[in-house]
């Protein structure tokens, strides 16, 4: 027998049975595959997409690997209850640790935490740490929500040139958000001169 047909077999016999159904096989999810998940926010229904069958596998990513990526899936499903007990407080922790990591999405996601005061107190000069430094990397939803709160007389002007920049030159993939953007650029230039509103265009940060 040819070994990707014993395998086969081997597959269809020994699947574990549940409610009368074979599982189907899962294979944990690549470094990359699990970052597309989290910046389209579908990681945690993909966890449960999966039959909470990676369980074993993502926790040992997170605690002993340390990946910060799989530090902010564990985190996130401890947090909401996903596949696992819920606990807030053990969930935040690894979000902490995949943010300490410098992970894009950690820093947004506790930066957006502590301005809607989820699972967190409000702390708005907290929030502009955390999404300051998503920005900076580029995070899309830590710039707009960093020109809401800029918006909202937080912040120092000193800050707005270089986020004017990093949303004038964003990639953008829908009208609604080209929509957007462009009203939180109205309302950030109105902050600025004209000179630092031109040069913000010419520069990329």
């Amino acid at each position: 027998m040819r070994k990707p047909l014993l395998m086969l077999f081997l597959i269809t016999c020994f699947s574990p049975i549940v409610n009368g159904q074979s599982l189907r096989t899962v294979q944990i999810y690549t470094d990359d595959r699990l970052l597309d998940l989290i910046k389209k926010n579908k990681h945690l229904s993909q966890v449960v997409i999966d039959e909470c069958q990676l369980i074993p596998d993502i926790e040992a990513r997170a605690v002993k690997a340390k990946m910060p990526s799989y530090q902010f899936l564990w985190g996130d499903m401890l947090a909401y209850g996903v596949c696992t007990k819920k606990d807030v407080q053990l969930g935040l922790y690894y979000m902490r640790l995949a943010a300490n990591q410098g992970l894009p999405e950690g820093l947004e996601q506790l930066g957006r935490y502590y301005h809607i005061g989820k699972f967190l107190k409000v702390d708005t000069e907290q929030a502009i740490v955390f999404l300051k430094a998503a920005a900076n990397s580029n995070n899309l939803a830590a710039q707009m929500r960093l020109a809401d709160i800029y918006q909202q007389g937080y912040g120092s002007p000193l800050d707005y040139p270089m986020l004017y920049s990093q949303l004038h030159h964003s990639i953008i993939d829908n009208k609604t958000t080209n929509k957007k953007i462009t009203k939180l650029l109205a309302a950030l230039g109105d902050k600025m001169p004209e000179r630092s509103v031109n040069e913000a265009k010419r520069l990329i940060y």
